[in-house]
């Protein structure tokens, strides 16, 4: 009984933060209000906002528009003027409804709007991936023995601020032609190493239906690719993308795995709940990879409530990505050190399943290197002295 008010104690300061951060699914009402005067605003149905294709096509990108949506001050206004003349911006109408009117500080207005601050930033450079540098053919980034990208578009349904390939995404290349992607798979097959192939970009699942099909029956003919896997935002920003039609496609060929991109609770509302678990009654098992981002997530409260939330819904969180140099993106960057705090307060604060690792990427396209909070202390014949998650110091026998 000691010992079970001991840990009890140990968790009466994230009941009370967890009070306080909000969930998408718990503001369905607020979230269905913004729906309608949105809808209103593009004179749309209810079949309408359910029809990805009219989600896509009706991308608010325009600041007339977004200032009908949200309310903007001038200075907001002027920034988003001066950013979009050099990096694209655009955000799905869903997505929109995700947005406080009122609140500058919503996460989702500062992973999806143009701020001032992306213009000031000299530090970073557009490619520190080198995935110029590590392109062998086609549309191919390669960094690792037997696995690869193949990056099929530049395009998305919403353009994060922090996008590692803002150098591209909706403005350089668009859909890859079929020359390009017949190149990427003819590498694949001449390689007899490659038994993983990530399909990303962009997004792919803003491709139509049969296009995706195309690639992903080329690619699984290949009889040494072991298993493929799809990156895509499009679960959180365009979840009526998660079609019925489009699972039954994915379902025939397995083992397919989706790793989506949740990096806030205010995201996980009813429609991403029904595309991801939609996903998971298909077989698809799907991942999440969240980035930290400054003023947005880096913090271990929300983290391990965007998780449990996650493993609510079905989605196994899988990296916690440390944000990349990328120019435009400085504003978004943390210390390594709040990133190991976070998992300092995940591991034996919640359930294994709801801890991800923890990834910085090396510089110049090296890959990437797991950190964790140090819990080897020392070690000699036949033993280790190891710190639990507690903090307490334990020797432990290994003959």
């Amino acid at each position: 009984m000691a010992r079970a008010a001991e840990l009890k104690d140990q968790i009466t300061d994230y009941l009370e933060a967890k009070n306080q951060i909000t969930v998408g699914l718990e503001i369905q009402e607020k979230i269905n209000e913004r729906k309608e005067k949105i809808k209103k605003l593009l004179n749309a149905d209810e079949n309408d906002w359910h029809n990805w294709q009219w989600q896509l096509s009706h991308r608010v990108d325009h600041l007339d528009t977004l200032s009908k949506i949200i309310n903007l001050s001038k200075e907001e206004k002027l920034e988003i003027q001066e950013v979009e003349q050099v990096y694209r911006w655009a955000v799905s109408p869903y997505y929109c409804s995700l947005m406080d009117e009122f609140d500058t500080h919503c996460p989702i207005r500062l992973i999806s709007l143009p701020q001032g601050k992306e213009l000031a930033d000299a530090t970073g450079i557009l490619d520190p991936m080198q995935e110029e540098q590590t392109n062998p053919a086609g549309v191919i980034t390669r960094r690792y023995p037997d696995r690869l990208i193949i990056n099929v578009t530049s395009e998305c349904s919403s353009y994060c601020r922090f996008c590692q390939r803002r150098r591209n995404i909706g403005c350089h290349y668009g859909m890859a032609s079929q020359e390009v992607i017949a190149e990427s798979i003819d590498y694949i097959k001449n390689n007899k190493e490659i038994r993983d192939v990530l399909i990303t970009g962009g997004d792919p699942l803003i491709l139509g239906t049969p296009q995706l099909e195309s690639i992903l029956g080329k690619i699984r003919a290949i009889p040494h690719v072991e298993i493929i896997r799809i990156g895509t935002r499009v679960p959180v920003t365009l979840p009526m993308r998660i079609t019925k039609d489009l699972c039954e496609m994915l379902k025939k060929y397995h083992p397919v795995y989706i790793n989506t991109h949740f990096n806030h609770p205010l995201e996980i509302s009813e429609e991403s709940k029904e595309g991801v678990e939609r996903l998971a009654d298909a077989g698809i098992p799907v991942g999440n990879q969240m980035v930290l981002l400054q003023g947005i997530n880096n913090d271990k409260n929300i983290v391990k409530r965007l998780n449990q939330e996650l493993l609510r819904v079905r989605v196994k969180p899988y990296y916690i990505f440390h944000p990349k140099s990328v120019k435009g993106t400085a504003h978004f960057k943390c210390s390594i050190d709040e990133g190991i705090e976070v998992m300092e307060h995940l591991r034996g604060y919640t359930s294994g399943l709801a801890i991800p690792q923890y990834i910085v990427n090396a510089p110049n396209g090296l890959g990437k290197v797991p950190i964790l909070p140090q819990y080897l202390i020392s070690r000699g014949k036949g033993y280790f002295v190891v710190r639990t998650w507690e903090g307490k110091i334990v020797k432990i026998d290994d003959k």
